[in-house]
């Protein structure tokens, strides 16, 4: 299969001047797998959006594969944006559609990503070219072997990893490979550094930079969606407590646990549930379909109560309009952004904490907490929430001193400075 010409949503960059290179400013040049809005594509724009208020001389670079709405937000903040289509061989190749696969069938999609994956590594490697960054900063595990194959002489490799790898033992060999290649290795939790350090060992030198919010955007004040509307439900009864879980349809975010919860809820239970989110990524097998969710809530016999919204551009004006933020995940979560701009938003909040995400709440405190993929427990939770106005209400203003105290995105910019500053392999003025 060839791969297509490279688009160029906003004009190139011109090379850079020679000149001293303590007080130059950078060239950074991003690399995503996906031109979508989950949550890692949400804190490449924060970071990028806090390294242009602080550091508008840096040139920012985003290559992406395709031209959806994480195109359109980078150029609109002056990112130079270049799509450049990836093959559906590429793209479409994830680790949980590999493992639900006949080793045949396996072998097959593998062979079929190996075929595509040197023509799209050219392409990459001339758009990189052309950038000439200081720093080639990728955004997903393809993005991460990909730039590492494809980087030019004096750009260095940082690796934002947002994920597990030990669970993943086609990616963990490749990023194994390949992290000789990367000077630097950010995780966004304490959690996800321990597990990159278990795989790579200890020539990973590995950072950790936690998730951050825009605290202006993600408060208790502003417009509130009609969730009713955007469900296509008729509006509910007064007094009815909302109840809404904000994430991809990744099936370990827990949708089903949720709706198992609504389930055990007794009929009296004046409360309504919303599944916020859709299938925004194209890996196979990792993700429910729209449908699948339907199902699942008919089977479990609550279609009546749940609303499902599909993806919403504004996921803050979301959050004001829930009573109770629920996140299920059923796996450890690497961080969970959701609970962040939750506890920014001063809402009450029932998490699975596990993983990283277990570093971002203190249970009983500013958020309850539930046992991973136990319905039982966090219907037990919704309940408590839901008998208890003056819990909800301490839970929210507890849960939005600690976002202004942890989450602030101001911070971003001289973390990941400071990241870029080994990478880039010269010292930098703090704010050239």
């Amino acid at each position: 299969m060839g791969v297509p010409p490279p688009a160029l949503v906003s004009p190139p960059l011109t090379r850079r001047d020679s000149g001293a290179a303590e007080s130059r400013p950078l060239r950074v040049a991003y690399v995503s797998v996906s031109d979508q809005m989950g949550g890692s594509e949400a804190m490449l724009l924060q970071t990028a959006a806090e390294l242009r208020r602080s550091r508008p001389r840096w040139s920012l670079h985003l290559v992406l594969p395709g031209g959806g709405p994480l195109a359109d937000r980078a150029a609109a903040l002056g990112m130079q944006v270049t799509v450049l289509p990836m093959p559906s061989s590429l793209t479409r190749l994830g680790e949980s559609g590999l493992r639900s696969m006949r080793r045949g069938a396996a072998g097959v999609r593998l062979v079929r990503a190996a075929l595509d994956l040197p023509a799209y590594e050219r392409q990459l490697r001339t758009v990189i070219e052309t950038v000439r960054p200081d720093v080639l900063h990728s955004n997903g595990f393809k993005a991460h072997v990909l730039a590492s194959r494809a980087r030019c002489a004096g750009a260095r490799v940082l690796w934002h990893v947002h994920e597990y790898i030990s669970n993943r033992p086609f990616t963990r060999r490749l990023l194994r490979h390949y992290a000789g290649r990367g000077a630097t290795i950010v995780a966004n939790s304490e959690s996800v550094a321990s597990d990159v350090r278990a795989v790579i060992g200890t020539r990973a030198h590995v950072r950790v930079i936690y998730n951050a919010v825009d605290l202006e955007r993600f408060s208790p004040s502003g417009a509130v969606a009609d969730l009713d509307a955007l469900a296509g439900l008729a509006p509910a009864a007064a007094g009815t407590l909302r109840v809404g879980l904000i994430a991809t349809f990744s099936k370990w975010k827990g949708h089903d646990t949720l709706l198992r919860a609504v389930a055990a809820l007794p009929p009296s239970a004046r409360i309504r549930a919303y599944i916020v989110g859709g299938a925004v990524y194209d890996t196979d097998g990792s993700q429910y379909s729209l449908e699948e969710l339907r199902q699942i809530a008919a089977a479990h016999g609550v279609g009546g109560r749940v609303g499902f919204t599909g993806f919403v551009q504004e996921p803050d004006q979301v959050m004001r309009a829930l009573d109770v933020v629920v996140h299920a995940s059923t796996t450890p979560e690497p961080f969970g952004l959701v609970i962040a701009e939750a506890m920014a938003c001063g809402r009450p909040l029932v998490t699975s904490a596990t993983g990283g995400a277990a570093e971002l709440v203190r249970a009983g405190e500013d958020a309850l907490t539930h046992r991973p993929g136990d319905a039982a427990d966090l219907s037990a939770a919704i309940q408590a929430l839901a008998g208890d106005a003056h819990l909800r209400a301490r839970l929210g203003s507890v849960a939005r001193a600690t976002a202004l105290r942890r989450f602030d995105a101001r911070r971003l910019a001289d973390e990941f400075a400071c990241a870029y500053e080994p990478a880039a392999g010269a010292p930098m003025a703090a704010h050239a």
